[in-house]
């Protein structure tokens, strides 16, 4: 039988995971980037009730984490732009099964998302 308790701690791959990407907006930001790079006010617009301030911890945890890179045109005014590493790229094929699950559980046509793999022979 499997001990449940070896995967309760900081050990735990699951949890290891969850603890780098749990938040709802890591989850939503990582979603947008799929589609490519983004600029703040992209995911601002992408994702209502997200406040900038939110937006810049969950960037910079993504960030320090190796998911996320930032990147600094050096142009007036300044433009940054936010894009998956390939770190960030491994998670896709668990948020495209997230993805599936949400479809069949709402019971309705998929989305228009970056994870579905049928969107380029819908449009």
């Amino acid at each position: 039988m499997f001990d449940t308790s070896q995967c309760l701690d900081i050990e735990c791959p699951i949890q290891f995971a969850l603890d780098l990407i749990g938040s709802k907006w890591s989850v939503l930001i990582l979603r947008e980037l799929f589609a490519g790079s983004r600029r703040t006010h992209q995911f601002l617009d992408a994702l209502p009730g997200i406040s900038s301030k939110t937006l810049t911890m969950r960037l910079r945890e993504l960030e320090a984490h190796g998911l996320v890179e930032r990147k600094v045109y050096a142009e007036i005014p300044p433009r940054v732009e936010y894009s998956l590493t390939e770190k960030g790229r491994e998670i896709q094929p668990i948020m495209s099964a997230l993805h599936q699950v949400g479809v069949r559980w709402l019971q309705r046509e998929a989305c228009v998302c970056p994870l579905d793999t049928n969107v380029a022979t819908k449009l």
